[in-house]
């Protein structure tokens, strides 16, 4: 594969008349000054694409029906029971047509990967399957129909809470006790073989509260390499009722009790103190933020200039894909900084480009949380790869410096124009390659499912 890009963000450089050639789903020459040859795929800019690091992809066919408030006080716990109600429905066929759809309009997006944060496993009522990896074989079907880079997380969820209460209702499709979750695992690694070789398998405690200490501990012996993700401090509720079991808030438990690195990514790492902030930065962990759905579920803002003056690593995901916009999560990011310190321009630590901070930064957390060798635009690194059309009103009146300012800040969906997944160009002129067919098995599956709800 050849492309031609008038600009190429390479590092922190902007570079002018790139070909950029692939092999294998890798960059294998960047050659800079080069004039369009008859074989070239001609773009105009060319930016490294931002890993999705955090999705829940069934979530996406309930998006808009959890926004009518009932009487009392509405949170992420009510929220949270609706959406275990839609799981009493959700079948095996409408599993895989619903993460077809949502890989696509994340590709459209501009993501190239996603980390599947996955716990849905056994069928209604909690039995499991004929083949344990039921669920997640419709994903890994569902990442094959669209071509995207698929980092795979199935989840541990064994308990209701940090007490070890039972689990109930729609919690019963994500129960795994230790040994049963390790043969889900075997079954993952064997069926994600059949996926290009970029593709990934890492492991998920869901969090502290939906396992224990001793069953953590024995994860984490049996998966030695791999990302590994846990949700941390999403709520105020959950804060309180780990450090009224364990003793200590939930960063501050796991930073001192489990040999956190580079292969943790901490998602929603919103409610931390200054030490906890500080002391997460220093671990290298990622940072796994999602902005709309933590602004849409009144979650709270992440202490983001704190963290970052401290060199923390940081992504992004859709979650709950209630919206999935690349650029609208990059903003709201920064936004939510702005509306709890009443400033502007919060997340750069001392001067420069907010927009370059934000997609850089977060183009370089994605990877790393995924386990992916992306996130620049360097020889050897992973094709993922994502155009824009500076021509749109959005960018045309901006140089290469405020470029990445108004994508962030400015721009809408549609300034999207190509997508590459590891070599594999499933996004061209702004719509994937295999939408018609995906979108028809979309609509009807959402009708069988809202027939039987």
């Amino acid at each position: 594969m050849k492309i031609h890009a008038n600009h190429v963000l390479s590092g922190q450089n902007w570079l002018k008349n790139c070909r950029i050639t692939s092999v294998n789903g890798r960059i294998a020459e960047i050659q800079e000054g080069a004039s369009i040859e008859p074989a070239d795929y001609s773009v105009d800019v060319m930016l490294p694409s931002i890993g999705n690091l955090h999705s829940h992809t069934f979530q996406r066919a309930m998006a808009g029906m959890t926004e009518f408030r009932a009487a009392g006080k509405e949170n992420f716990w009510t929220w949270r029971e609706l959406m275990y109600r839609f799981l009493d429905h959700l079948t095996p066929e409408q599993f895989e047509a619903i993460a077809a759809m949502v890989f696509i309009e994340m590709q459209e997006a501009g993501y190239a990967s996603v980390g599947e944060f996955h716990y849905v496993h056994h069928q209604l009522g909690g039995s499991p399957y004929a083949k344990l990896s039921e669920l997640s074989d419709r994903v890994f079907a569902a990442a094959s129909q669209t071509g995207i880079g698929l980092t795979h997380l199935p989840v541990l969820y064994t308990y209701g809470g940090v007490n070890q209460e039972p689990l109930e209702g729609g919690q019963v499709r994500f129960a795994n006790d230790v040994d049963r979750f390790l043969l889900l695992m075997e079954a993952c690694k064997t069926n994600l073989s059949d996926l290009p070789a970029d593709a990934q398998l890492g492991v998920a405690p869901h969090s502290l509260r939906a396992t224990s200490p001793a069953d953590l501990r024995q994860l984490l012996q049996a998966t030695p390499q791999g990302p590994l993700h846990i949700h941390i401090s999403e709520q105020m509720k959950e804060v309180a009722d780990v450090q009224a079991k364990l003793g200590q808030r939930p960063v501050a438990w796991l930073l001192d009790n489990i040999d956190v690195d580079k292969r943790w990514c901490l998602i929603h790492a919103t409610h931390m103190t200054e030490a906890e902030t500080i002391a997460m930065a220093k671990s290298g962990a990622v940072a796994g933020l999602c902005p709309i759905t933590e602004a849409n579920l009144g979650d709270g803002p992440f202490n983001g200039r704190t963290y970052l003056e401290h060199n923390g690593a940081f992504g992004v995901g859709s979650d709950s894909n209630v919206r999935i916009s690349l650029t609208e999560e990059l903003r709201t990011l920064e936004y939510s900084q702005r509306l709890r310190d009443m400033a502007r321009n919060v997340l750069v630590v001392r001067e420069g480009s907010v927009g370059k901070k934000l997609y850089t930064g977060a183009a370089l957390g994605g990877a790393q949380a995924t386990g992916r060798d992306a996130g620049t635009i360097e020889v050897g690194k992973l094709a993922d790869l994502v155009a824009i059309d500076r021509n749109h009103p959005a960018l045309c009146a901006l140089n290469n410096d405020q470029l990445l300012d108004g994508l962030c800040f400015v721009a809408p969906d549609d300034i999207v124009t190509d997508t590459w997944s590891a070599g594999r160009h499933v996004v061209r002129e702004g719509r994937h390659t295999e939408r018609d067919v995906i979108l028809t098995r979309y609509k009807s599956a959402i009708s069988e499912l809202l027939d039987s709800v």
